[in-house]
């Protein structure tokens, strides 16, 4: 393995992919920063992707070699709408590289291809890139698993905790709880209406006590009623659950399947369940072992792991069984906040850390 990684053009690439806007609700910016990076990549690697289309979303596919048996997964798609660089444009000041989606995770596509470029052979490695993770994946999911099955390992291209790759993620559950009443008058007559908001109320407390241990249980978007002056007839509310095993995600979702009215004449439907596996310490274990050790010959810093609340799509390669090892990206700070920045002196580090991972597990 070639270990020559040019950081200076590592930056140059880091600023062609943030400085071509790709909000997951345009398309069409996800399609024009999946040509930016084809470009780079075909630069870099003289390999071009195939383009996978969901439901009119592009998804890219580098199959460098063979069948798949080293995965890395990454997404283009930023939470930033189209105009944010006109007030916070990519900048490097000094060892520290900002701009919208440079950390979360446009600066780990680059590392990504960096390392593969210094590899002697490319046999078995699989580049997936997606343009819906910030979404949920809702176009991909299946995609990924389709490409992760029967591969030996999966490394994702997430940033980084404060320089920590993520050994754990917890399982994602979206939850929509509809509560139905009935309309009264709610001065001349409330004892004829059935309160759908006092409904709510009983149930939002109901599954708050669904929480155990690591699973949180949270409510979050409230709403109902019509006018100040009718018993509110129908009204709703969000849940977002976060659990870190399997068997956790079903025991929550096995209670939200068991709630029952609490007014007589009232009705539940609840919509939803589970979004995203958990991503288990038991599937990222053996791969963070290997990185620890590599890190020490490569003479890098001390790595640590970390669990996390967040998912990503390494969720759906650990929840079909593949070993993973999330936060392989970019070191820096304030995924998803204004200010999110690179550590660029890492950028090389972690492109080195990446290649070496790949041919240890190539080798078994």
């Amino acid at each position: 393995m070639s270990t020559f990684l040019d950081v200076r053009q590592m930056v140059r690439d880091l600023e062609l992919l943030v400085t071509c806007e790709s909000p997951s609700g345009d398309v069409k910016a996800t399609m024009r920063a999946a040509d930016v990076l084809t470009e780079i990549a075909w630069r870099i690697t003289g390999c071009r992707p195939d383009v996978v289309t969901r439901q009119g979303r592009p998804h890219l596919l580098w199959r460098f070699g063979g069948r798949t048996k080293v995965l890395l997964v990454g997404h283009l798609d930023t939470v930033w709408p189209l105009g944010t660089l006109d007030r916070w444009p990519f900048e490097v000041q000094g060892d520290l590289a900002t701009g919208p989606g440079c950390f979360d995770m446009k600066a780990g596509l680059v590392q990504a291809l960096h390392a593969v470029a210094t590899l002697d052979d490319l046999d078995g490695v699989t580049l997936l890139v997606t343009t819906d993770e910030e979404l949920g994946s809702p176009t991909s999911r299946a995609w990924i698993e389709e490409q992760a099955r029967g591969a030996t390992a999966a490394f994702v291209l997430e940033a980084s905790a404060d320089g920590a790759l993520k050994v754990q993620r917890k399982g994602v559950s979206l939850y929509d709880v509809l509560i139905g009443g009935r309309a009264a008058h709610a001065g001349l007559e409330p004892h004829k209406g059935v309160n759908a908001a006092v409904e709510l109320a009983h149930q939002v407390l109901a599954v708050q006590a669904f929480e155990r241990g690591g699973t949180t249980v949270t409510p979050t978007v409230v709403g109902g009623g019509t006018t100040t002056n009718t018993v509110p007839a129908h009204a709703r509310f969000t849940v977002d659950v976060r659990a870190e095993t399997v068997a956790e995600q079903a025991r929550v979702d096995a209670a939200f399947g068991a709630l029952r009215p609490r007014l007589e004449g009232a009705s539940i439907e609840v919509v939803g369940g589970p979004n995203r596996p958990p991503l288990e310490a038991a599937r990222s274990r053996e791969l963070f072992t290997r990185a620890v050790r590599l890190a020490r010959r490569l003479g890098l810093p001390e790595l640590t792991g970390v669990a996390v609340g967040g998912g990503s799509d390494g969720n759906f390669t650990a929840g079909i069984g593949v070993p993973t090892l999330d936060g392989m990206g970019a070191v820096g700070d304030h995924a998803h906040a204004e200010g999110e920045y690179v550590v660029i002196s890492a950028m090389a580090e972690r492109a080195a850390l990446l290649a070496a991972l790949i041919d240890d597990v190539r080798a078994g």
